[in-house]
């Protein structure tokens, strides 16, 4: 009972298990949710060799069985050197095979597929948005440059800019989800309990509706970015000859600024979709996904770290790493197609 009290407070994969079944440990989950058994009554028993010693409370209570804790170790892999469990660590990952979930009955892969698309369509609609959203209004302060609209909306969007998105996720509960105040949105999840009894109309209203919250609340530093972003790209193509050949010539202003400075200033902002995406992607995948109850990758990650679920946690980190570094090479790309005169190659260092 001392060693696996001492192997519990190292809190890795093989002493968690150990003091689970010495009753020394309950997990986060119950010391969050109040509820008895640890993480291994609330989601199942471990696999392997640990599933048959976990009702054994008199086993526990007496000591583990020095033989039980090696099969143990060898069930979790730390049997190996530690160098040789990097080496196969990488090349199961190389290979998108990142085992299975110590507390949860299936493989970290399906986990992942199976939260991945909620993430994704916070990222997919947050952008659209943004988009929608910040171009005429930083077309709008380009052409009003210096005046009160100007001036006025720039303060707004710094203060929004400035607000954490969490906290104003928290302000909106509290104004619009049943919190103090009013009750108009929903508090959790993307679809209600009778979902599936609605009409194909009354599905796609209740997705929409249950967006609105996790959307604003992510939206506020994706706004100001995007609309400053705009507005800088408009006022550099203003100030070109060509624009003041434009005028000369007699072209209406809204010619002007329609069918020549557009074309020309949205390349920046085009190309930066794919990095706007990534930062959407980004912002919605922990906090807003935890504070909303959206089951995606955010979530899953954070459920993970705090059951000590150390598969599915290096999965989840490596799978945005592995997306934020694919995305942000297509943005780059993506600019040397909008923009044929950029040319990486010749660029000095």
């Amino acid at each position: 009972a001392g060693r696996a009290r001492d192997r519990a407070t190292l809190r890795g994969p093989v002493e968690r298990v150990i003091a689970q079944l010495s009753g020394s440990d309950t997990g986060a989950t119950s010391r969050i949710s109040g509820s008895p058994g640890g993480d291994f009554g609330a989601r199942g028993q471990p696999q392997g060799g640990a599933a048959e010693a976990v009702n054994s409370k008199y086993r526990g209570a007496q000591g583990l069985d020095p033989e039980f804790i090696k099969s143990l170790e060898k069930q979790f892999g730390f049997d190996k050197p530690a160098y040789e469990r990097f080496f196969i660590m990488w090349s199961n990952y190389l290979r998108f095979d990142f085992g299975k979930s110590y507390f949860r009955d299936t493989t970290v892969l399906q986990l992942i597929k199976e939260k991945l698309p909620v993430s994704i369509s916070l990222g997919i609609w947050l952008t659209l948005l943004t988009y929608l959203i910040s171009i005429p209004l930083g077309v709008r302060k380009a052409v009003k440059d210096g005046s009160q609209f100007d001036v006025w909306t720039s303060g707004a969007i710094i203060i929004g800019y400035a607000i954490p998105g969490f906290l104003f996720a928290i302000l909106l509960i509290i104004l619009f989800a049943g919190g103090s105040f009013f009750n108009i949105f929903p508090l959790r999840g993307l679809t209600s309990d009778y979902w599936s009894q609605l009409s194909l109309g009354g599905k796609i209203l209740d997705y929409f509706w249950h967006l609105v919250l996790p959307i604003v609340s992510m939206g506020l530093s994706a706004f100001a970015t995007m609309t400053l972003l705009t507005k800088n790209s408009f006022l550099d193509e203003i100030r070109k000859q060509y624009v003041l050949t434009a005028r000369a010539k007699g072209c209406a202003e809204r010619q002007v600024l329609y069918g020549h400075v557009f074309r020309n200033a949205m390349l920046i902002v085009i190309a930066g979709f794919p990095g706007a995406f990534v930062h959407a992607f980004f912002a919605g995948s922990l906090l807003i996904e935890t504070i909303f109850s959206l089951d995606g990758i955010g979530l899953l990650g954070f459920e993970s770290v705090l059951n000590r679920d150390y598969a599915v946690v290096f999965a989840t980190l490596y799978i945005m790493s592995l997306v934020g570094l694919v995305v942000n090479l297509l943005s780059d790309l993506t600019y040397t197609w909008v923009d044929p005169r950029i040319d990486f190659e010749t660029r000095e260092v």
